[in-house]
């Protein structure tokens, strides 16, 4: 599993005038099978997006996010190997 961390570092306003690019590059993740989860952080400093997948492949599609073309938002990637998860999770390992 690889899980893509982002955090802003412009305004929120600026984030949320690339919000719909940002969206629909989410959707590319999904449709091309190697999003899983995602979601805004709490408080609103970012989002996390759990992966799978090849990682040189998914860390090469996040240079293609529009939070990170326009400087928005730098990503934080980490691979895990899960060893145990809990019923109906089985796709994360």
């Amino acid at each position: 599993m690889i899980i893509l961390s982002l955090t802003y570092k412009a305004d929120i306003s600026q984030a949320d005038a690339y919000m719909q690019p940002h969206l629909d590059w989410v959707k590319q993740g999904y449709e091309r099978g190697w999003f899983l989860a995602s979601g805004r952080k709490v408080p609103r400093t970012g989002g996390v997006i759990l992966a799978k997948g090849d990682r040189a492949e998914i860390e090469a599609f996040v240079a293609l996010d529009p939070f990170v073309i326009h400087a928005i938002a730098d990503y934080d990637i980490t691979e895990v190997v899960l060893s145990t998860v809990t019923d109906g999770l089985a796709a994360l390992a």
